[in-house]
């Protein structure tokens, strides 16, 4: 068996649970219903935003541990989930592809499901998995040999289990599915071996393919198990071959704005990092050698895969300044439609939510190397002088020149996701300040093997912090506060009606921040780094927060000098959740 389960009958009844059907007007409603969080991001444009004020800025000092859960075993690494919470249940993944279900009032496991996952599996950046989706009777995860499962909400069962892409060619997913119209979307992880990045939607039900979309240009899209249209135009910004294997994973998976019924996914890097490869004999004038459409946000018609839009934020793309960071559905003062998205590249960009269309960009970190600004159009103004040299300029055709880059690789902000407030209007941006040396190298391409062609190391750009939390109006691009942290910042954020922001460190502070001046108002020690998720919900008249304490992900594998800097962090995984009591409501 490839699953435990632990007395779900007896648990189950035992909370009188009911388990009603989830259906598509529920999740489209998820961040108005205050008593369940239905979606990845509180609500599927992404604004992690709960219309909650029961807990505020007077009584949060009074914010209580309820009860803590534990996922066990020896499997504590990276815990970077965010918990869904529906009639009484509270639905969480862990590390390693684990998925649980936990009575939301006392803590109690209902039961346990363990992916078997085979040897030689190929996760670049940690055993991590960042959240489900729930629609019908079924719960939905990815795993990291690149599979999806359904399991049956009330027991843990298995529905269906699909394969979303070959695990040996380095492919994996982690990322938290969306479900749009009875459709479960997801995107795929890999982008460092040379893989396709690729959108595929299935039917709920059964798990069956309905449509693909590859983003990379030159491969053909399906509809309904043939084929329907090719994404862009063989070689128009690919040179020869490469475009096999472009890379573009959309690892981090996507929102989707119902008024223009439009989800939206990014792009990662190009494969490999090695810009001067993917470019040979293609001209740099113009956008020949932009390498469409990695390092892109793109807009998908849901009910085909059909490309409405793109907006690529880092063309010619050559220091992994990944274009999958999430992109938020908002409104601003003005009643303007828009997307927002904070890119790895350090640069906060407006887009119009009709066609994606540029409207504004801004830097969002300090000392950004790569590009003097961005031009009207939305397009970089490139530093070429800061591009990691060509390997074949150099004496020995080796190694091309060092640059120090920044940000770093990991990027002014990497997946941890930003919060949108509607009543300030503001976002608050989890944010590093770093940058790194990096070089060139040749390399081929070999199934299944790293497909890099550069080397870097990362280093703090400060002695005081790394991480740096900022409150950005998007109408103005100032940042109206900021709160600095002496390790990276990974985890989400989350904003509440109530003038609360949420975000943990590192270090294990689990944080409530003033909405409008940054004032640290509460805080709590987690025991293990904060990487996860914070959500907030209503039960029994009392509002309660959940996080997720668990140190891992990219930075301790990948961190260079600054994971040298933080290597005395403990790993952990262990479920949190708080209550305000109603009798201190008041206080």
């Amino acid at each position: 068996m490839n699953r435990f389960v632990m007395a779900v009958t007896a648990a189950v009844l035992a909370t009188g649970v009911a388990h009603a059907e989830v259906t598509e007007e529920m999740l489209l409603n998820d961040t108005a219903t205050t008593g369940d969080v239905l979606t990845n991001g509180m609500g599927r444009h992404l604004q992690r935003y709960s219309p909650l004020d029961t807990l505020n800025k007077d009584n949060v000092k009074n914010l209580l541990p309820a009860w803590a859960f534990s996922l066990g075993g020896e499997k504590q690494r990276g815990q970077e989930t965010q918990p869904l919470v529906h009639d009484g249940v509270m639905y969480i993944t862990g590390s390693y592809s684990r998925m649980y279900a936990i009575d939301v009032k006392t803590g109690q496991e209902l039961w346990q499901y363990d992916a078997r996952l085979p040897e030689g599996i190929l996760p670049c950046c940690d055993v991590v998995n960042r959240g489900a989706a729930i629609y019908g009777d079924n719960i939905y995860f990815g795993t990291l040999d690149a599979r999806m499962v359904a399991l049956n909400a009330k027991t843990g069962d298995v529905v269906w289990n699909k394969k979303i892409a070959d695990y040996k060619a380095g492919y994996s997913y982690t990322a938290a599915p969306l479900v749009v119209r009875g459709l479960v979307i997801t995107g795929n992880s890999g982008g460092e071996f040379g893989i396709v990045g690729e959108v595929q939607a299935r039917d709920a039900e059964t798990g069956d393919l309905v449509w693909t979309r590859p983003v990379i240009e030159g491969h053909m899209g399906t509809l309904n198990g043939e084929e329907s249209t090719m994404t862009g135009e063989l070689n128009a910004t690919w040179p020869g071959d490469m475009w096999k294997t472009g890379g573009g994973a959309t690892w981090l998976g996507g929102s989707y704005d119902a008024d223009t019924d439009t989800l939206v996914f990014g792009a990662g890097n190009p494969a490999p990092w090695n810009s001067h490869l993917r470019n040979a004999g293609t001209p740099v004038d113009g956008n020949a050698g932009d390498n469409l459409y990695a390092a892109s946000r793109i807009g998908i018609d849901p009910a085909n895969g059909e490309i409405k839009w793109h907006f690529q934020t880092t063309p010619r793309e050559g220091w992994d300044y990944d274009g999958v960071n999430e992109v938020v559905a908002y409104s601003d003062r003005s009643g303007n439609k828009r997307w927002a998205t904070a890119d790895r590249n350090g640069f906060f960009y407006v887009l119009n939510r009709e066609d994606g269309k540029f409207v504004s960009a801004v830097p969002f970190v300090k000392d950004i190397s790569w590009a003097d600004g961005i031009d009207e159009t939305g397009r970089p103004i490139f530093n070429e002088a800061n591009r990691p040299g060509n390997p074949a300029d150099a004496a020995d055709g080796k190694k091309g020149e060092v640059v120090f880059a920044s940000p770093s690789f990991l990027g002014g902000k990497n997946w941890m996701p930003m919060a949108h407030s509607p009543k300030t209007g503001l976002f608050y941006v989890p944010s590093n300040e770093w940058g790194m040396d990096i070089w060139n190298e040749p390399i081929t391409y070999k199934k299944g093997a790293a497909y890099l062609g550069s080397g870097f190391t990362i280093k703090p750009n400060y002695e005081d912090h790394i991480g740096s939390l900022k409150a950005i109006d998007p109408d103005t691009g100032e940042t109206k506060w900021e709160f600095k942290n002496d390790a990276p910042l990974w985890g989400g954020v989350m904003t509440t009606a109530g003038g609360l922001v949420f975000t943990g460190t590192p270090e294990g502070k689990f944080i409530a921040f003033d909405d409008e001046t940054g004032e640290e108002l509460w805080s709590f020690q987690t025991g293990s780094g904060v990487i996860g998720q914070p959500i907030t919900w209503e039960q029994d008249g009392e509002q309660y927060v959940t996080v997720i304490s668990g140190w891992g992900g990219a930075v301790p594998l990948w961190g260079g000098e600054v994971a040298k800097k933080v290597n005395y962090l403990n790993q952990g995984g262990l479920l949190w959740t708080f209550r305000l009591p109603a009798q201190l409501a008041a206080n």
